[in-house]
């Protein structure tokens, strides 16, 4: 360990332990003191490893704790909650939780000595964080070289077999045979993949229910049941073949062993059920249909292999998901014939067209989660149909000032003020409004205020002028503010969320982005000005409603883009429009005819990512083609995957046309939704205000009769916390997850988690509540 670390060589022999028939290796137990600073205290446990023979390191901060816990795996993690200034103690104790090198480490809290007369504080914080152990100050080398010696004998062998137990699970998923088991009370606790293919039911479909129930069949003789569960409640294993009915009400005879687990005193603890996928003829159960061989299938062979529709190899020019196809048919014709039936469930999914769009089905969203269901599927589920009975005409003509004719789609006139304004004469108020928009906490509702609800023309002018805007598009000063102002003019001021104060956050966390390191590594100016272009105009004229709303209740728009991106294919072809129609607003009118084919394709291509429906492709491609790059080693990489530069030959690799779309792509999107990555005050406003337009929708669909795309959000009844937890954990965590490990923003994660936090503690207060006034 690097700075402050010390090591003592082990002097124990090494030991076995057994975990029912498998024997585990046993080496001498690791320790790691954290103390900020070392005293007696410290030095007890570093003579206790001394004398026991344990390998022991200290260290003195979070950076060196962290450091030394990836370097190896410790057994025990001693931490100083006493007199601790380098670190949080319990912020620490989670971090180390949650790291998968320490996530089985016994982590022992020191806490200071208290008098008789004192009552003995609560250990609920130190359990909370995911302290195992409390030790109470005491310095004697033999109170800590006892402790020590306690927790190697039964929490570190423990552990070693909880970490040994994930290998069984392995072997277990892995499994050809169907592998059942269930509690005392015969409720279900697990069912392996090859389970689940043979029953017709997921792992989450059985938990907690009484299986027998769920496969019951009338085929089988009447006391069948009562035999088998006479055999397990005396502790004998039963064997044999029996019919069982699959989730699709096919009717299938298949070989079962059943054996109990017992506990201390003869009582049963679970009960093992291992379900053969084949008969004695070695013939695939899902061949029966009602007790008799399909068509396809033979007495004393296997049965024939359907063959693919999908074979298509007689194509002269081939998709890549053609390639993938080919190689999969041709790996079918030699294999087995389990491998061959899975191979064919994995070509009917490659042949859907959403490949990347998860389905929310009961493992991604539970049922009983109606808030997240609804949340979700209001976002990610493309609009079905319209509803031409409902159209409504509402275009609106207006001659602005700049003599163009605005169009916008929901009887919204735009005001365009008359007063333009270089950056040198914006009033002080505002001058001192944007003092900090280069930092992540900068307040854009202080601007909002202060500019009369015009923060995107000001703060436009002072981002475009720090990234050289101007003088890349080669416009002058004045049209890029009369470009601001027509483009300003045109969001809704009376929408509470996608309004310009929402187009002008989004430009300054895209701002943000663009300027750390491992972008300004990557990027050029030009893709620097798409990104601020696309941010200014990604919501332009934004209605306060969702496709689906616009779709449903038969809006032009709807009809004008067939159902697909409506609002996203609205906005950057309406900026477009406007922009062009006019030189004393044409930012582009001096470019190349190639560098402005170049840039409007990239500003079309981040407007069109921020739709929600293909938020998961985004995310997989981003992660698969720019966090795990093809070919590359893991532990050849120069790069620390914390945003400092990497080696030549990795940022070629990110240097190419279809990797910085799939960046560009991201850093749009994660600017879209920054909004619970910013400080709380911030957070709290920009829920409140997107809460306020679904209420509104929810309101105006409901006294339109349309379909109600998301009913939880009921002005009502709807509980804002629920809908952020609900938002975070299906969207947000994993998204800024991957973004923080490319380009290092570990700020936006401090404030995601403590954000996240504070919603959860709302959402279990007021189901608190929720439960106390039912009780009265």
């Amino acid at each position: 360990m690097p700075g402050n670390s010390k090591h003592i060589k082990s002097k124990g022999s090494e030991s076995d332990a057994m975990f029912g028939p498998m024997r585990l290796r046993q080496i001498p137990m690791t320790v790691l003191l954290v103390f900020s600073k070392e005293d007696s205290q410290s030095d007890g446990f570093w003579w206790a490893c001394d004398k026991a023979g344990f390998k022991c390191n200290i260290a003195h901060n979070t950076e060196s704790v962290m450091e030394a816990c990836l370097e190896k795996q410790y057994d025990v993690i001693i931490i100083d909650t006493r007199h601790s200034k380098s670190f949080d103690p319990e912020a620490l104790c989670r971090s180390l939780k949650a790291t998968k090198s320490s996530e089985h480490a016994v982590i022992i809290a020191v806490t200071k000595k208290h008098t008789s007369d004192k009552e003995e504080p609560s250990i609920a914080p130190l359990l909370s964080a995911g302290f195992n152990r409390r030790y109470i100050e005491n310095l004697n080398v033999g109170t800590c070289l006892n402790e020590l010696l306690s927790i190697e004998q039964h929490d570190v062998r423990l552990q070693h077999k909880v970490r040994a137990a994930g290998a069984l699970f392995t072997a277990l998923d892995n499994c050809h045979e169907g592998i059942h088991i269930t509690n005392e009370h015969r409720e279900t606790q697990y069912i392996n993949p090859a389970c689940e293919r043979l029953l017709g039911y997921t792992c989450e479909e059985t938990q907690g229910k009484d299986i027998t129930e769920l496969l019951r069949s009338d085929k089988n003789k009447q006391d069948l049941e009562e035999t088998i569960n006479s055999q397990v409640k005396k502790g004998k294993h039963w064997e044999g073949a029996y019919y069982i009915k699959r989730k699709n009400g096919q009717h299938i005879l298949h070989h079962c062993y059943t054996t109990p687990v017992m506990a201390k005193l003869g009582k049963v603890r679970h009960t093992v059920s291992i379900r053969s996928t084949h008969d004695h003829n070695n013939m695939p159960v899902d061949r029966y249909k009602d007790g008799e061989l399909t068509q396809n299938g033979g007495i004393h062979s296997f049965p024939k292999r359907r063959e693919s529709v999908a074979r298509i190899h007689s194509m002269t020019i081939e998709a890549p998901i053609t390639k993938v196809i080919n190689i999969i048919n041709a790996a079918q014709e030699n294999s087995p014939m389990m491998v061959s039936q899975a191979l064919d469930k994995v070509l009917e999914i490659l042949r859907t067209s959403e490949l990347y769009s998860p389905h929310l089905q009961t493992q991604q969203v539970r049922e009983e989660d109606q808030m997240t269901s609804d949340y979700v599927g209001g976002l990610m589920t493309p609009p079905r149909s319209l509803s031409e009975t409902s159209f409504t005409q509402g275009t609106v003509k207006r001659r602005s000032s700049y003599g163009i004719d605005v169009k916008t789609s929901h009887g919204h006139t735009p005001h365009i003020p008359k007063t333009i304004k270089t950056l040198s004469q914006i009033p002080v108020e505002i001058q001192n409004a944007t003092r900090d928009e280069a930092k992540w906490d900068f307040n854009v509702l202080n601007l909002e205020e202060v500019s009369n609800k015009r923060p995107l023309v000001y703060l436009g002018l002072k981002t475009f002028a720090r990234f050289g805007v101007c003088s890349f598009l080669n416009c002058s000063e004045t049209v890029l503010h009369n470009w601001l102002q027509i483009i300003e003019a045109n969001y809704h001021s009376k929408n509470s969320y996608h309004n310009s104060t929402h187009a002008a956050d989004v430009m300054q966390a895209s701002a943000y982005f663009l300027e750390r390191e491992r972008i300004k590594a990557i990027f050029d100016q030009m893709d620097e000005v798409a990104a601020l272009i696309a941010a200014v105009i990604h919501d332009v004229d934004h209605p306060g409603r969702t496709n689906s709303f616009l779709v449903n209740s038969g809006d032009r728009l709807a009809f004008l883009y067939n159902d697909l991106a409506v609002l996203e294919s609205h906005h950057v072809a309406l900026a477009f429009q406007i922009t062009s129609k006019d030189d004393d607003v044409n930012i582009f009118k001096n470019m190349d005819r190639d560098d402005f084919r170049a840039l409007r394709q990239s500003v079309i291509d981040m407007v069109m990512a921020t739709e929600m429906t293909k938020h998961f492709e985004h995310l997989s491609k981003f992660v698969s083609s720019i966090n795990k790059p093809p070919g590359r080693e893991e532990e050849d990489s120069v790069h620390s995957g914390r945003g400092t530069p990497e080696s030549s030959t990795s940022i070629s690799h990110l240097n190419t046309p279809e990797n910085r779309t799939l960046i560009k792509r991201m850093l749009i999107k994660c600017a879209d939704v920054s909004n619970p990555t910013r400080p709380l005050y911030l957070c709290k406003e920009w829920a409140l205000r997107i809460a306020e337009e679904y209420f509104s929708q929810t309101e105006e669909e409901k006294e339109k009769g349309l379909p109600v795309v998301m009913p939880v959000f009921d002005r009502k009844t709807c509980s804002l916390p629920k809908s952020q937890v609900s938002f975070l954990d299906f969207f947000i965590h994993q998204m800024f997850d991957a973004w923080d490990a490319f380009c290092d923003c570990g700020e936006l994660i401090s404030y995601l988690q403590n954000n996240y936090q504070y919603w959860k503690e709302q959402q279990e207060l007021q189901e608190q509540q929720e439960k106390q006034d039912t009780s009265l």
